[in-house]
């Protein structure tokens, strides 16, 4: 059975097409990995499909009465509200239907024979919805998720307004995987989870009854949850069945076969050309040069897909800075309250180091007090002599609206324009992203241009917040073997340990010194 069609989906930003002609297909009990390369359009997908964008054409068709969950990072919880409460709101539906079940049982005082038997059926009905469902069961199901994704270590009685943005994701997910939709539609899901909750959910996943959809750049999480591939590329979805592994077999198979092909035919029309320039003019040989012609001319063109730009990453290099990049003397970071003990912390020259721990211990508001960009409440921080920092954010929130060559030379302007699209292009955008708006650009598109800007620009001392998240695999590659080439220092906040291992020297825990009680 179809849950949802797609048909003959076609859409793009301004000229830049990202789909053409796309048509989708999710059954029943599928688990689907969309993948693809940034920017080739995996959550413009997801928004075309959840009607938060429409298409330029084609058409969208749910199952009727089919439930769809959709983890949507931007959805605002109010204040006042617990996690445990948020948590319950997936269950909302079953106490709609159990407060119209206790109507029912109210008008049976006064109901006839007839209509006491249906009554008597339709609360059955209702009765075995609500066992069905786990409704009598609702308070082990939230803190059994809980649990799994870390919840309660936040303490289920805090207001969800205290969160950090990866814990409200973190709230949002497991609400979602309490409702138990029928499909489930998951973008990124693990980039806000530390490793034993991506565990927990990996295993959950895999034991999920219902189909979803799946969007991640960390392979070998995506590989061990699906059974269906669908995968982006130039403007087209295909299908392949299998995991990850099996797809990348079929597509290589695929693509050797395309090329052996291509080269066969380019020998062909090499020959046929030749063949009637040398005999069209001859009378004797005219009409078989007409006839090779005529193939020629019939011919159908294998064409090769144009080969994506591979993004290379160069950190320049500024001076040799002092022995100690920096140091902290009882530093006490927070906001209204502390979120860590007395820090006495010393970076030296040459260290790279990656910043562990659970979402909310503090771990960005430490990067943000070493920088000066929050102030400590208590303590100090001294930073050594000629420090030049480059600062790679998490997420950026502000709307921007200028295009990507504007956006990278208002930060060179001594840059020409052929220099900002040189830089761009060894980031692996085209000059269709080049000349796009950064507003409308994917999120592994967008980090590839705060990249640049960061490549660009002099630097003894990258600070890096999960610089890793919503970068594909070409890109993730990369960046991890510039880290490693780097004769600078690094310190990294990432939640792949997959990643870090090999460009680190140390790694902080930064829960040793949280001050917050999970």
């Amino acid at each position: 059975m179809s849950l949802l069609t797609v048909s003959n989906l076609s859409h793009g930003f301004g000229d830049r097409a990202i789909f053409e002609d796309v048509s989708f297909r999710l059954l029943q009990g599928e688990h689907i990995g969309l993948i693809g390369a940034n920017g080739e359009g995996k959550s413009t997908f997801m928004n075309i499909i959840t009607r938060k964008l429409e298409p330029d054409a084609g058409t969208i068709s749910w199952a009727k009465r089919a439930r769809v969950g959709y983890l949507d990072q931007h959805v605002v919880l109010k204040q006042g509200m617990t996690i445990r409460d948020v948590l319950r709101t997936a269950f909302q539906y079953l106490f709609d239907v159990e407060a119209e079940m206790n109507e029912l049982f109210e008008r049976m005082a006064n109901a006839d024979p007839d209509e006491l038997e249906r009554l008597l059926e339709e609360t059955g009905q209702m009765q075995d919805e609500l066992t069905n469902n786990d409704f009598y069961i609702i308070d082990a199901k939230v803190d059994e998720v809980a649990n799994g994704l870390g919840l309660d270590e936040f303490g289920m009685d805090r207001d969800v307004q205290d969160l950090s943005g990866g814990q409200r994701t973190k709230v949002l997910l497991g609400k979602l995987l309490l409702e138990k939709p029928d499909i489930l539609l998951l973008d990124e899901p693990t980039n806000y989870l530390d490793v034993e909750h991506i565990e927990w959910l990996r295993n959950y996943l895999q034991n999920y009854d219902h189909a979803f959809i799946l969007i991640s750049h960390d392979l070998p999480f995506l590989n061990s949850v699906i059974n269906v591939i669908y995968h982006m590329e130039n403007q087209q979805i295909t299908r392949y069945p299998g995991d990850y592994d099996e797809f990348m077999r079929v597509y290589e198979m695929k693509k050797q076969q395309l090329e052996a092909a291509y080269k066969k035919q380019q020998k062909e029309i090499a020959n046929l050309k030749d063949f009637v320039a040398r005999n069209k003019a001859n009378a004797a040989t005219s009409r078989m040069a007409m006839s090779r012609q005529k193939k020629l001319d019939k011919m159908e063109m294998i064409e090769l897909d144009e080969e994506k730009p591979k993004p290379q990453f160069d950190f320049k290099m500024a001076r040799t800075p002092g022995r100690f990049l920096f140091e902290t003397k009882n530093l006490v970071i927070g906001y209204d309250e502390p979120l860590s003990q007395p820090l006495n912390l010393t970076m030296e020259r040459g260290q790279k180091i990656a910043l562990s721990g659970a979402n909310g211990i503090g771990k960005t508001t430490l990067l943000k007090s070493i920088l000066g960009e929050i102030p400590a409440l208590s303590g100090t921080v001294e930073l050594g002599e000629h420090l030049e920092i480059g600062y790679f954010e998490q997420e950026t929130k502000e709307e921007n609206n200028r295009t990507c060559l504007e956006e990278v030379w208002e930060t060179f302007p001594h840059y020409t324009q052929y220099e900002v699209r040189a830089a761009l292009a060894r980031c692996g955008l085209t000059t269709k992203h080049i000349e796009s708006k950064v507003k409308v650009l994917s999120g592994g598109e967008r980090a590839k241009v705060r990249l640049c800007k960061l490549m660009n620009a002099e630097t003894n001392l990258l600070v890096l917040d999960e610089p890793t998240n919503h970068l594909d695999k070409d890109a993730k590659d990369e960046l991890k073997r510039a880290l490693k080439a780097y004769k600078g220092s690094v310190l990294l906040i990432s939640h792949e340990p997959e990643f870090y291992k090999d460009v680190v020297t140390d790694v902080w825990n930064g829960e040793k010194w949280t001050t917050k009680m999970f």
